[in-house]
């Protein structure tokens, strides 16, 4: 299978004569074997096989496997969020002492695990501008850097990440670049394409595409090469006590940070999956090779709209010509930018309060991209421990509004939006 349609609705999962079509739910915390020497293979990562949810589940399996599929990445495994993803996906290669270059245009929630929480950590972030000069990015760099982190669309700000850019100063400085493309999704963009090397997801948001269940992804390229670079990077390329002294790089080959991530981080943090959220995930993904096409129709048609209303201040929205990222999105986005809309409300941080209360079919939600139209202030919810400088520096100003347009009929939606404006 190569065509991402199809993927969606077949990939990660292929029943043999007589098992089941649906992927079943194994909702069991452990899993029997005859003798320990069968599960003491398991615990040496010298067979594969499961033994304890907490770090693999079938079911859970069979969705990252879609995934993973979807994206053209090699390996990959689901986390119980999207924070827990991103978390994984730095943590695994850079830790006390070490430094990452970020986009500053990230969501509020992973700028504060970065900036505050993983700072604790002492693992220390210089975040830049999402179009900053390749003068301004390399000055980023530190001998200790170990990762570039940005979204492929930024939530909420909407910026467009030059991954290409992005991908090549990360590897003349022999690090990885990770993308979280949980806005776009494989169906709308593939950023290992283009050269990133990681990618994460918040499931909870399209792929889901219903509000069901929370959860995370981060898949592997398999194209780093972490051996070329293996002082940078002592945890994958030097022996691992905790596992009789193995080398993942070595052992593991494509499959090397996965196996890691799996092995270390999640057998020591826990941030699993339930294996019925992964079913209800895999469910998602079935048909959001279609529901982003209705998303990003609506959105577009929302945009428009927006960008001649008379009390509407701004509009931010890749697919309108007249956006700054306009000509990144017809590079990276060519079917489609997503189904969320930034704008801002003639007015301020009043008026836009004041407009979300009178909407009838957008609902006040910390949710985004799902089936229902919802929307938000992120300045006084997602983006709320942000100072005023750091909020300008995500591209979040105090009156921009979130509305992360559904697949109800954009006519109506459309409708909804001028009847809330009328009330200013």
């Amino acid at each position: 299978m190569s065509h991402i349609d199809t993927i969606c609705v077949q990939g990660g999962y292929h029943p043999g004569n007589g098992e089941p079509r649906q992927v079943p739910i194994i909702q069991s915390t452990t899993f029997k074997y005859d003798t320990s020497e069968d599960m003491g293979k398991l615990f040496d990562l010298e067979a594969e096989g499961y033994f304890y949810s907490r770090l693999q589940n079938p079911t859970c399996d069979h969705a990252a496997a879609k995934i993973c599929e979807m994206e053209g990445g090699a390996t990959a495994m689901l986390t119980s969020s999207g924070q827990a993803a991103n978390f994984y996906a730095v943590f695994n290669i850079a830790t006390c002492g070490d430094h990452v270059v970020a986009s500053s245009s990230i969501y509020g929630g992973t700028y504060n695990l970065f900036a505050v929480t993983m700072k604790k950590m002492g693992v220390e972030f210089t975040f830049v501008a999402p179009n900053c000069t390749d003068e301004e990015l390399e000055a980023a760099f530190r001998p200790n850097t170990k990762a570039v982190f940005g979204e492929t669309i930024a939530n909420p700000a909407l910026t467009v990440l030059d991954i290409e850019k992005f991908a090549a100063a990360a590897h003349r400085h022999g690090v990885p670049l990770i993308v979280d493309n949980t806005f776009a999704t494989p169906v709308l963009c593939r950023p290992f394409q283009w050269g990133a090397d990681i990618v994460t997801h918040s499931t909870t948001k399209y792929m889901d595409g219903h509000a069901s269940a929370i959860g995370g992804c981060i898949v592997d390229s398999g194209n780093f090469d972490w051996m070329a670079h293996a002082e940078k990077f002592p945890g994958l390329c030097t022996p691992d006590d905790s596992y009789h002294g193995i080398t993942y790089a070595t052992r593991f080959g494509k499959g090397a940070y996965i196996t890691k991530a799996t092995a270390q981080l999640m057998r020591d943090f826990g941030s699993t999956p339930s294996p019925q959220s992964a079913f209800l995930l895999n469910l998602g993904l079935e048909s959001l090779h279609v529901r982003m096409q209705r998303h990003c129709e609506n959105a577009q048609a929302v945009a428009e709209h927006l960008q001649n209303h008379e009390k509407i201040a701004w509009v931010r929205y890749s697919g309108l010509e007249g956006d700054p990222y306009h000509a990144q999105a017809v590079k990276y986005l060519p079917n489609g930018s997503c189904g969320v809309v930034s704008f801002g409300v003639k007015g301020g941080r009043a008026a836009a309060e004041t407009f979300m209360k009178h909407l009838k079919l957008g609902a006040i939600a910390t949710h985004v991209a799902d089936a229902r139209t919802c929307c938000l202030h992120p300045a006084s919810s997602t983006h709320r421990q942000m100072n005023d400088q750091e909020l300008i520096a995500a591209g979040v100003s105090a009156d921009l509004v979130r509305l992360s347009v559904g697949l109800e009929s954009k006519e109506d939606l459309i409708a909804d939006i001028d009847q809330a404006l009328a009330a200013l």
